[in-house]
This record gives structure tokens, C-alpha cells and sequence, in this order.
């Protein structure tokens, strides 16, 4: 359960469950009337692709067993949200179920279909055997119309109940009156019957329901995508390393990752150093060097040695679980279309029902025989239920959602799904966001004569076990410099053996004091801090960049200069945001020179950079910017423009709060997340309204044909089918759209990441 406001007076939950037995959007429609006609529950919202409902209202109208009951009495059960591989089972279960009863109706509804074309082409020599083979046709009809067609039944008694009839109540009545028409038929010796439009209107919707099935198993894949891990793991204990069920596992434990393997929790690097594979995380291509005292995320591979980490979350607290968790939270809100379908369908069904009766009435005072007049009525039943309608969003929204977390994107609120595809502007934090957030070394300027590779070796031991952020970079460059050589195969003269470190010393921000086995002394640090020291040095001009100097007993060695890289691919990011007409804007609480060297690398022009904003300047800037806009930062000093902004999101790595705060979570590294999130929150939309207007058209069409002009039954059943199947393709055309276009791409990722792997 998650609090909403804090107010005495207007104290607000929000509680997360999932739904069993759901038949289709009708069955979702009357829990969600259940539930809202419950004291203290102020809404209700059930996503049913993933059978998720959001219940919001006083903390203690949320009880799940309450709520349980309620939903019981309708026939459904409540029960806590989803693992994967349950919602994976419960749709395998619901195939197997289609299936059967799909195989049921067409061996015996093909017979009721011959039957019944051998009368209407008149193939019978008699009036007698007509009549005979109508009673065959009504023979091989009846399982179908009873037990294949009982789920129908049974969620439109369901749905009647919880005064919210939908789809499936008219498919009852019209199943039915098309079986009871028939009988009537055949009680006046006449062999004009309907068994055939029963039959086919059962089989095509449950041909339907399959397709549909299909389509959530395939919104589910993005979710599978995403870490499963093992059930058993390896953790330190007072005999050493012992096998341990990772349930088991608690925040602290020390646990080893073999060569290859997954790592299964959140943790630090202990130890030694890593090579990580990212790629089932965050999609980089290339392998990333982690040093002892990294954070490491559950999903990534490991490419080197075995490795030791410290757990830091258990078992469905890790980062991978949360965004599950977003998932799910994300599924159940309704947008403002999902909304507008759901008031179409719900005022849809009742006037099918007073248009029949309608029809009824009038054709038969009109003096049209009592049979036409039953036949009018029962296609207007049929061609009005709402299987379009209720599937137009639902299924549009399961399908960019899966799009988008395949692509690393998590959308977080279907709101801002809306918003995103209507954005005029987009803003951007520095630090963290279109750089990495850490000091990277951009050159070594070597002031003694000595050779690289030992002045390589003096920086490597001086940063040792230093958490500063500049030793780290610098450490980093080290090791990426000494990585290339051992590709190359090159040897280097004069590296030495391995130096002895005797003492180690740091001065927290300033420097490190490192006194070696040999007995000399080396210094890593400030210009300042090695002045101080007595060590010599030049005056250095203010370039905004940081730098860090090594010293060897009074002489400065080396001069490393520090700056933030632009994360790959920024530049062709913004570009492309640039050309479909989007206002950009760099907003930075870092200084103007650092701000200005950025833009002139990712392309920025100097009238859209802001540099030494405070928060509530950035805020200030977004509200000016044409609406609605978009902010993308990661630090807590971002979290007032991401309020501002129409649309947050936090990137990789982005802190904890933001992630909470931001609409759009990003799960690889770079901006690029960016425009993959607006260009498929477009093309959602699009297919959402597209979906939208198909099906809202089609039904009053339908409806206004049916009620003025007699319309076969059969006819009516393929017209409502068609109509159901057209939104069903829509939407995995918006699944499958990109795939090809996006198969190159993963297939060069892909042949990176095996050549750069050891």
C-alpha cells in the first residue's frame, strides 16, 4: 500500500492486487463498479492485459480481505500482484483453455454450418428433410451453444450483477435469442433456423480471445526479459563458501559470482576488480571495469574472474524488482483515453439492448412479420458488442509499454505516456545525465623524464584503495591504458615488478601519501595540497577543468587533467530531437566553462546552455519553456524541475528519489532512451486514437444500419468480429512495428559485445 497524501483530513492510499478469473474488459468494468460503490473507496482501476487492479481510497477501506469479498461475490478472486512467471502460467492456462473449447466449436459447429448451408441453397428435395436436417443443424449446435458458450454466460450474468453489462451479456443474449429464435422455428414446422449464427458469433469471439491471449503472452516478454535469478547461490559462512537459497540471503551476506554468471542481488564489489557484461541491464555493448567499492545491479554478467559482493538488497527489494513493481503500477493507471473508451463502452451496452427491444417493437407494429422482426432485433444485439471498444487502449498501451521496456524504457504513468507524445520541449541536466557523473581522465602530461609505463605503475599504486572519485578516474585510466597494451601484445620496458606499499595515508579531498618499500614517497593530489606540502609547482590557468598531480619525493612526475565525457550517442540524441522541432535546453549547476565545453561537444548552441542554476532557477527556466516540456536530471538538486517539468525522467543510475519522482525511467546509459520514449509514446497515441475511431465508428455505423435496414445475423457476427480483429492488428503492429528496423542494430550490438568480450 502506498500513501498519497499525508493530510488528516484527506488521508489517501493506493493498493496494488491482481484479479483471477477475468473473462474480458467487462468482467474488469464490474469489479472496478464493485469496488467503487464500496464505502471509503474513491476509485477503482483494473488493467485487464495483466489482470492488475489499483483500488485508491481511505487507508482503512483498503483491507484485501474486504475488498476480496467483494470481488468474490461477483465469482472473481483478489489476490497480491503477479510474480512473471505466474502471469506466464495463468495466460498458458487460459490458452490451453481457449484452445479446448475452440476446438470443441469448430468440429461440431462445422456440422451445424453444413446443415445449414445444404437449406439455404435449397440442396434438400424436400420440405421434409429440410426440416430434418434443420434439427441436425440445432443437434451438432448444442455443445457449443452450452458448454463452449458457458464463459460467456457466466461473465455476463457476472458483469448484470454488478449492474455494468458489456460485451459479454450481449453475446448471451444474442447466442441465445438466436437459439430460442431457431427453436421456435422448428416448434412452426419452418426450416429457416439461426443455429449457424449462434455457432459462429461463439467460435469467431473465442478465435478472437485467442489472438488477444497471444498478444498480452507477448507484453508479458518484456517483463521476462528483465533478470530472473537463480534459486540457489554462494555465500560465505563460518566453513567457507556454502550453497544457500537466495531467499535466504540477507542484506550483508558476501556472495561469489563465478565466471559467467549472473549476478542474482544488488551489492558492492569487494575485493578485486570486475569485468561486467551490462548488456542484459542496460544494453551497453562494450564490457565496463568495475572497481572494489562499486555498486552492482542484479542482471549483469560476469566476464572476468570470479568475483565477491556484498549484498545490498535482498531478495524482490533490488532495483530489477522495483521497476517490476513500476510495471504493474504503471499498467493499472488509465489515461484519458483508456477513461474515454471505458464511458463509451459502459453507455454502449444498455443502448444495444433498448435498440433491439426497439427494433423489435417497431418492425413488428410496422406490420413486418414476427420472425424478420426477432431476426432484426437479434442483429442489433450482435453487431453492437463493444469487443473493440474495450480492447482499443488496453492492448495499444501493452504493446508500446513492452516496446519501450524492451528498448530500456520504463514508462511509469500512462498520463505522462499521453503527455510525452505532445512535448515541445525538452531540458537536461549535466552532470549524471549527458555526461556519466564521474571525472574521467582526459590526458596525462608527463613533466619528469621518466618512462609511461613506470609513471603508469607509480599512479596505479598511489590511487590504490582510495575512494576519492579523481583517484578512481584515475586508477580507471590506468588500467584502460594497461588493457589496450595487453590487446596490442605490446611489452613495455622499464615497468618494473610489483611496487610495496609500507603506509598509506589520505587527506580527505586533498591528496594521498603513499610511502613504498623502496623508501620513496609518493603524493596524488591537488596543485594546492602538493604546494603545501613543499613540493614545487606552476601556477595552472583556470580551463575549468580538475586535474590531479603526481609527486615522487619533491618532484612532480605527471599532471593529469579530469573532465566529464559526454555519455555515446548524445549528440545524434539531441540532433534528432532538434530536427522534429523540439525547443532543447542544457541546465547546469555546474560552472560556465564546464557547461559551454559540454555543449560545444554535444552540439548545444550557446543561447540554449544555463550554467550555475539552483534548483529553483532550473524550475523557473522549465516553467518559461514552451509546453508542455520535458526534464531529464538525476540528482536531488533536479527533483524541483522534474515537478515542473509536463514530463520527468531519470536516467541510469539517477538517485533513488528521482527515480520515484520521474514519470519516464531509463534503463541504458546516454539520453537516447529519450527519443526512443517520445517516438514510441507518438506512435502509441496515434494507434490509441486510431483504435479508438475505428471501433467507436464502426459501432454506431453498425448499430444505425442494423436498427434501419434487415441485416443477415451472420453477417452481423463477421461485421463485429472483423471490427475486434482490425484493433487486435492495429496494436501488434505497433508491437512489431519496429522489429525489423530494430534488428540490425541488436545484431551490431551484439557482435560488439562478443568482440570485446575476454
Amino acid at each position: 500500500m502506498t500513501p498519497t497524501s499525508d493530510s488528516p483530513t484527506t488521508r489517501r492510499a493506493e493498493a496494488l492486487y491482481s484479479v483471477q478469473g477475468l473473462w474480458c474488459t467487462s468482467c474488469a468494468l464490474a469489479v472496478e463498479a464493485q469496488l467503487k460503490r464500496l464505502p471509503g473507496i474513491g476509485a477503482a482501476s483494473v488493467h485487464y492485459p495483466s489482470a492488475t487492479l489499483l483500488v485508491e481510497g481511505e487507508p482503512e477501506a483498503l483491507d484485501e480481505p474486504r475488498l476480496a469479498a467483494a470481488v468474490r461475490r461477483l465469482g472473481y478472486r483478489l489476490g497480491p500482484p503477479e510474480a512473471v512467471a505466474d502471469a506466464e502460467a495463468r495466460l498458458d492456462a487460459e490458452s490451453r483453455y481457449l484452445t479446448l473449447r475452440l476446438l470443441m466449436a469448430v468440429a461440431f459447429g462445422m456440422w451445424t454450418m453444413l446443415a445449414s448451408l445444404l437449406i439455404y441453397v435449397g440442396a434438400m428435395p424436400s420440405p421434409r428433410l429440410e426440416l430434418v436436417m434443420a434439427w441436425v443443424s440445432g443437434a451438432f449446435a448444442l455443445p457449443v451453444v452450452s458448454y463452449v458458450a458457458f464463459p460467456f454466460y457466466r461473465a455476463g450474468w457476472r458483469t448484470a450483477r454488478a449492474r455494468r453489462p458489456g460485451m459479454d451479456a450481449l453475446v448471451s443474449l444474442g447466442a441465445l435469442t438466436a437459439v430460442g429464435v431457431s427453436l421456435w422455428l422448428l416448434s412452426r414446422g419452418s426450416a429457416e433456423v439461426y443455429f449457424d449464427t449462434a455457432v459462429m458469433l461463439v467460435t469467431l469471439l473465442l478465435v478472437g480471445r485467442l489472438v488477444e491471449t497471444l498478444c498480452r503472452h507477448r507484453g508479458l516478454r518484456a517483463l521476462q526479459a528483465l533478470h530472473q535469478p537463480p534459486a540457489e547461490v554462494q555465500r560465505w559462512g563460518r566453513n567457507g563458501w556454502q550453497p544457500c537459497p537466495l531467499a535466504a540471503v540477507a542484506v550483508g551476506d558476501r556472495l561469489r559470482i563465478e565466471r559467467g554468471e549472473t549476478l542474482p542481488l544488488d551489492g558492492i564489489l569487494q575485493d578485486d576488480e570486475a569485468l561486467l557484461d551490462l548488456a542484459p541491464l542496460t544494453g551497453e555493448s562494450a564490457p565496463r571495469r568495475c572497481l572494489p567499492g562499486d555498486a552492482v545491479a542484479a542482471g549483469c554478467r560476469n566476464l572476468g574472474a570470479a568475483l565477491v559482493l556484498e549484498v545490498s538488497a535482498a531478495m524482490g527489494e533490488c532495483r530489477l524488482d522495483r521497476l517490476r513493481e513500476q510495471m504493474w503500477w504503471q499498467q493499472a493507471r488509465k489515461g484519458e483515453l483508456q477513461r474515454l473508451a471505458d464511458r463509451f463502452a459502459g453507455w454502449l451496452s444498455p443502448l444495444a439492448v433498448v435498440l433491439a427491444l426497439l427494433t423489435l417493437v417497431a418492425t413488428w407494429l410496422a406490420g413486418v412479420p414476427t420472425e424478420e422482426s426477432w431476426v432484426r432485433a437479434l442483429s442489433v444485439l450482435v453487431v453492437a458488442c463493444p469487443c473493440a471498444v474495450g480492447l482499443a487502449i488496453p492492448l495499444a498501451g501493452l504493446a508500446g509499454s513492452g516496446q519501450a521496456l524492451e528498448r530500456g524504457v520504463v514508462m511509469r504513468d500512462p498520463g505522462a505516456f499521453e503527455t510525452l507524445a505532445r512535448i515541445r520541449s525538452a531540458a537536461f541536466d549535466k552532470t549524471g545525465t549527458l555526461t556519466a557523473g564521474e571525472p574521467q581522465v582526459q590526458a596525462m602530461h608527463t613533466v619528469a623524464g621518466l618512462p609511461d609505463a613506470e609513471l603508469l605503475a607509480l599512479a596505479s599504486v598511489a590511487a590504490r584503495g582510495s575512494e576519492h572519485p579523481l583517484a578512481r578516474a584515475v586508477r580507471r585510466y590506468v588500467q584502460d591504458v594497461q588493457d589496450i597494451k595487453d590487446a596490442r601484445g605490446a611489452q613495455d620496458a622499464g615497468a618494473g615488478g610489483e611496487l610495496e606499499v609500507v603506509q598509506a595515508e589520505e587527506v580527505g579531498g586533498r591528496g594521498r601519501r603513499v610511502s613504498l618499500g623502496d623508501g620513496r614517497e609518493l603524493l596524488l593530489g591537488s596543485r594546492a595540497w602538493l604546494a603545501a606540502q613543499g613540493v614545487a609547482t606552476e601556477q595552472a590557468a583556470d580551463s575549468g577543468e580538475s586535474e590531479v598531480l603526481l609527486a615522487c619525493d619533491g618532484t612532480v612526475l605527471a599532471r593529469f587533467t579530469l573532465g566529464e565525457t559526454a555519455l555515446p550517442g548524445t549528440a545524434e540524441t539531441l540532433a534528432e530531437l532538434r530536427r522534429h522541432g523540439l525547443a532543447l535546453a542544457l541546465i547546469s549547476g555546474d560552472r560556465a566553462p564546464a557547461v559551454r565545453r559540454l555543449a560545444d561537444a554535444v552540439g548545444m548552441k550557446a543561447e540554449e546552455c544555463y550554467a550555475g542554476r539552483s534548483p529553483e532557477a532550473k524550475a523557473k527556466l522549465l516553467a518559461a519553456m514552451p509546453q508542455p516540456s520535458l526534464y531529464v536530471g538525476d540528482g536531488l538538486n533536479d527533483v524541483v524541475g522534474l515537478a515542473t517539468a509536463s514530463v520527468g525522467v531519470a536516467p541510469l543510475g539517477a538517485n533513488s528519489t528521482v527515480q520515484e519522482g520521474a514519470s519516464v525511467a531509463l534503463l541504458k546509459p546516454g539520453v537516447g532512451g529519450v527519443e526512443v520514449a517520445w517516438s514510441l509514446a507518438r506512435r502509441t497515441r496515434r494507434v490509441m486514437r486510431q483504435n479508438l475511431v475505428l471501433s467507436g465508428v464502426y459501432n454506431l455505423l453498425a448499430l444505425g444500419l442494423a436498427v434501419a435496414m434487415p441485416i443477415p445475423p451472420l453477417v452481423a457476427v463477421l461485421a463485429m468480429v472483423a471490427s475486434s480483429l482490425s484493433v487486435v492488428a492495429n496494436s501488434a503492429r505497433l508491437a512489431w512495428g519496429e522489429d525489423e528496423a530494430c534488428g540490425a542494430r541488436e545484431d551490431g550490438q551484439l557482435t560488439e559485445r562478443l568482440a570485446a568480450a575476454p
